[in-house]
């Protein structure tokens, strides 16, 4: 089995519904995703498939949807004060917490049609959630 892992960094905001701790406020973070991709057989440059083509069918997502945006759960107050003023939120159906947005990611590399693996979300230096089927 052949493995590789691109990453995209990206920066975003968001807060938790119904949650008690410090994450409950608006606040942001410098996200760091680890795509991993696998399989059996190589094509005939030997590559399970190029990093550049990798970032080309997801960096245009979460350039465009995530990076310097603010990520809430439908229902949060903001979403409409935002759009209010202009600003144009990333809406989820669940709370914009890192597993969510980790699966939300595996998602749409699936959607491209990607051997996708698993999507690991860093949000800090220190801690990742990650999605896999």
């Amino acid at each position: 089995m052949h493995t590789i892992v691109k990453r995209l960094s990206f920066c975003y905001g968001h807060r938790l519904m119904d949650y008690g701790g410090k994450c409950r406020h608006p606040h942001g973070h410098n996200g760091l995703l680890e795509i991993e991709l696998a399989g059996e057989a190589l094509d005939p440059r030997g590559m399970l498939i190029d990093f550049g083509e990798v970032k080309a069918q997801l960096v245009r997502f979460v350039d465009e949807e995530l990076d310097h945006r603010m990520l809430l759960r439908q229902d949060d107050p903001l979403v409409k004060a935002l759009s209010d003023l202009g600003e144009a939120p990333f809406v989820m159906s669940d709370n914009p917490t890192a597993e969510n947005i980790a699966k939300l990611v595996f998602q749409q590399a699936e959607l491209k049609k990607l051997p996708i693996v698993a999507v690991r979300l860093w949000e800090t230096s220190d801690a990742f959630a990650e999605y896999r089927r």
